[in-house]
């Protein structure tokens, strides 16, 4: 599994859970695959005939010195700030700015790859490692969450960079990596719910629901820092888990839920 590769079901939740992968298999996918983005797509094509043993190798080169580039472009946002410029970055990578528009055509395409390299091999396999761990319910839910906040607060300028350039921010990379984050998570969801003999209809969507509050809370946490990292996620985890008991409750099915009474309990209420 790498950023890009599709892994949507094309097909209804099947009603049994031998036909999906399960939590710990989708989990050694992604370790598997993660961090091969650049040498897929740097991969030149299958031809039939005689590959030019130069020309591989020169294209080789292409993808280790793109590799190369983009771990300085991340050593200099680190050391620099997420405001950097192409100018500071080839400085500090001890090239010309000539050399960068050799292997990158804009800053938009250095952007990209640097996302690319950042989701990867920081941020996916941090939160596969969440999610492998043997942990009951609730600690799973937390341990994801803080997978995210805590990788995003220990590399923020990275985040502002590949975030904040605006037009240059790759869209699609971006897509990418919500949709493998949200296909992780409802993978994790259906176990639970195949477990606990729950409806599992909208499991994807509750994924897509989660996967984007999560990263909109952030992305405006990390701007305003109105509280501190713990206390950001102790209140994320509250209404994430919140959320999710809720949907047990009903089952996972919208009509029972609608069947039931709905009030707000006295504060408190809930906890006694």
């Amino acid at each position: 599994m790498c950023v890009g590769e599709d892994l949507s079901w094309s097909r209804p939740v099947p009603p049994t859970k031998e036909y999906i992968l399960s939590t710990e298999e989708l989990v050694e996918v992604g370790k598997r695959a993660t961090g091969t983005t650049a040498a897929r797509k740097g991969a030149a094509p299958a031809r039939a005939g005689r590959v030019d043993g130069r020309k591989k190798r020169w294209h080789q080169h292409k993808i280790d010195r793109r590799e190369e580039l983009v771990d300085g472009t991340l050593a200099a946002i680190r050391k620099r700030g997420g405001e950097v410029g192409m100018d500071e970055i080839a400085a500090e990578i001890g090239v010309s700015k000539t050399v960068l528009y050799r292997y990158f055509s804009d800053k938009s395409d250095l952007t990209r790859a640097t996302m690319e390299r950042f989701i990867e091999t920081t941020l996916m396999p941090r939160i596969y490692e969440a999610i492998s761990d043997d942990l009951d319910e609730y600690e799973l839910v937390r341990n994801t969450l803080a997978a995210y906040v805590h990788t995003v607060d220990a590399d923020t300028d990275v985040y502002r960079f590949i975030m904040g350039n605006g037009s240059t921010t790759d869209k699609s990379t971006l897509a990418d990596f919500e949709k493998l984050f949200a296909d992780v998570v409802a993978a994790v969801l259906l176990d639970k719910a195949f477990d606990r003999g729950i409806e599992t209809e909208g499991v994807q969507l509750y994924a897509y629901v989660l996967v984007g509050g999560v990263q909109l809370a952030t992305d405006w946490w990390i701007t305003n820092r109105t509280m501190s990292a713990d206390m950001m996620l102790d209140h994320m985890t509250m209404m994430a888990w919140s959320a999710i008991e809720g949907m047990v409750r009903a089952s996972g099915s919208p009509a029972k839920f609608n069947a039931a009474p709905h009030h707000l309990p006295e504060p408190g209420e809930a906890a006694e």
